[in-house]
């Protein structure tokens, strides 16, 4: 990776903020199609039981079988070691990519946390898997909103991005099982998000 470009497209996030509303395409799932749910406790679904994760509902919503791939604690130097051999086995039509939230909780350095999750997106890419990123937003009180590196990452891969969920559900104290994790209704209102945005981005009817 360039450091340069990274930092170019982190100031263009800084500057063009929250605009999800311009989504990439993404090819049609075919019936029979299985998807790569991927990331640490947000994907494996801490805090709510095993089917009330949000890959487990998303399966439902979708009729497609979605692998959840999620490890909780798992910071995102673990993740990029993991996930090529994960690729490899399962080979799916897409990846859902929620990782990251644990280098910020540890205070991880915010461009190496960037740089790992760039490098997870083209290790999939390269293999002609299309990806999908699920933003997670910095610890904060008030505010949340999905940290920047989600977007410079996103722009610089040409990935759609899922900006507003975790940031909406991990604000609302109902939809929380913790401070840091959703509850059964808030990984419902994940899966129902990234559900329509593979409708719109064209992935499923």
């Amino acid at each position: 990776m360039h450091i340069v470009k990274l930092l170019f497209l982190f100031l263009l996030a800084l500057l063009l903020g929250g605009c999800s509303d311009r989504l990439e395409p993404l090819p049609p799932l075919a019936a029979d199609a299985h998807i790569l749910a991927f990331g640490d406790s947000l994907t494996f679904g801490s805090g709510a039981p095993g089917d009330q994760s949000y890959p487990a509902i998303l399966q439902t919503l979708i009729g497609r079988e979605v692998i959840n791939a999620g490890i909780p604690g798992e910071v995102s130097t673990a993740g990029l070691r993991r996930l090529p051999a994960l690729l490899d086995e399962y080979q799916p039509q897409l990846l859902l990519l929620c990782h990251g939230g644990n280098d910020m909780l540890r205070r991880h350095g915010a461009e190496q946390m960037a740089e790992n999750l760039q490098a997870m997106v083209e290790l999939a890419q390269a293999r002609g898997i299309p990806v999908v990123l699920l933003g997670v937003p910095k610890p904060a009180i008030f505010g949340l909103k999905s940290a920047d590196e989600y977007y410079a990452v996103a722009r610089a891969t040409g990935s759609p991005l899922e900006d507003r969920i975790i940031p909406r559900v991990l604000a609302d104290k109902d939809l929380k099982s913790d401070q840091v994790h959703p509850n059964a209704e808030g990984y419902r209102q994940m899966a129902e998000a990234v559900h329509a945005l593979l409708k719109k981005a064209g992935a499923v009817n």
